[in-house]
């Protein structure tokens, strides 16, 4: 719930509320692309000791 401090005044008047109305609804707010909403990073920093992989590396290291 929100605490209003300020006092709101609405106009008495129909053309003068619609004309406040057309200032602030008239027009659309400028279009977003969908390819301007998203971004791609990976989630981690590669680890070029992580693509070295040695599929015999267990043989040396368990039986040698």
């Amino acid at each position: 719930m929100t605490h209003r401090t300020e006092a709101r005044t609405t106009p008495q008047d129909p053309a003068e509320a619609a004309a406040l109305r057309r200032d602030r609804f008239g027009s659309l707010p400028e279009r977003i692309r969908p390819q301007d909403t998203v971004e791609t990073r990976p989630a981690t920093v590669p680890d070029p000791a992580r693509d070295a992989y040695n599929p015999d590396e267990w043989l040396i290291r368990y039986c040698g």
